[in-house]
């Protein structure tokens, strides 16, 4: 038996048989885990109510045959409990739960800065500093900047041409200038365009004094070019975009 510790956050959880439960996480130092709590369903279970999503974990694990299993747990930080009492951050906080495991993929390969990442949109949306669909794209952005799928925002994504372009090509990884354009392509105001730059460097001014319809029209790119990068699409973006 192989004993490690590690601090992560919870992404999922599923039920297993009658009162276990698979329990999905990222963690700081190996990555993407799905490891089993036993008995976490119990009523009087020392740490079931721990191992929820939003939360931020210490942990130790043994390593097992198919799962590990989880053998202590303590509380760094209960994001949750100022996120799933407001709509908008809990949406915002689901789809980047669910993005977090989509983009990491491979189990226990080590993705710091995507837990980095993680942990700094939570503790941010729990502040409740900012609109949350701006703190849910600002890390969409960051989380496939650091995958590599950074979107082209200030040059061309086929010619590399700089500039402030007024085409924009999911498929094409971003925007395009009037030669390169391909067909398919939309036309997002050039204020949308400045603010998924500011969103993607971290600029909270000039994201902040944004105009509601160009957050919304921000929001509609990155889902759109967010879904096209990952096999699967993000289903939780649904409820985000309605709200």
């Amino acid at each position: 038996m192989s004993l490690y510790r590690d601090e992560g956050v919870v992404l999922r959880t599923q039920k297993l048989g009658e009162a276990d439960r698979i329990v999905t996480l990222l963690t700081r130092r190996t990555g993407l885990v799905r490891a089993v709590g036993k008995g976490v369903r119990r009523t009087k279970s020392r740490f079931g109510a721990r191992l929820e999503p939003f939360t931020h974990v210490d942990l130790q694990l043994y390593t097992g045959r198919t799962l590990d299993v989880i053998t202590q747990a303590e509380t760094l930080r209960a994001y949750g409990e100022t996120i799933v009492t407001d709509y908008p951050r809990y949406t915002a906080a689901t789809a980047m739960l669910e993005t977090a495991e989509k983009i990491v993929v491979v189990e226990k390969d080590p993705a710091l800065r995507q837990f980095l990442l993680l942990i700094g949109a939570l503790r941010t949306l729990g502040e409740g500093t900012h609109d949350p669909r701006l703190v849910l794209d600002a890390y969409l952005l960051r989380s496939l900047a650091v995958a590599g799928y950074a979107p082209a925002l200030q040059e061309c994504a086929k010619c590399g041409s700089r500039g402030e372009h007024r085409s924009f090509a999911v498929h094409a990884g971003g925007s395009v200038c009037s030669v390169c354009r391909p067909h398919g392509c939309t036309h997002p105001a050039p204020e949308t365009l400045r603010l998924m730059v500011a969103l993607l460097g971290g600029d909270w001014p000039e994201a902040d004094s944004s105009a509601d319809r160009h957050r919304t029209e921000c929001s509609g790119l990155v889902a759109a070019y967010l879904q096209w990068h990952l096999e699967n699409g993000i289903r939780s973006l649904r409820l985000v975009e309605r709200s």
